[in-house]
């Protein structure tokens, strides 16, 4: 039985480690926050979007769940 060995941190926290081992002012910490979440928050809408349309939502669809009509 052959054994993977998987280093310890993926390419996204190795990169996240580089960054924050640098003495950053606390701004500049918030301002990096923010670009990590506006990206990952476009990501999930990106991917929402696309299930979206795979099933054929619409704003219809939505407003039928939210109302309990179907």
């Amino acid at each position: 039985m052959t054994t993977e060995l998987k280093p310890p941190f993926t390419n996204l926290q190795m990169e996240l480690l580089k960054i924050f081992a640098l003495q950053l002012p606390e701004e500049d910490l918030k301002e990096i926050r923010a670009v990590l979440a506006r990206f990952l928050m476009e990501k999930a809408r990106n991917r929402a979007t696309q299930i979206d349309e795979e099933r054929g939502y619409t704003p219809e669809t939505f407003r039928k769940w939210v109302q309990g009509d179907e």
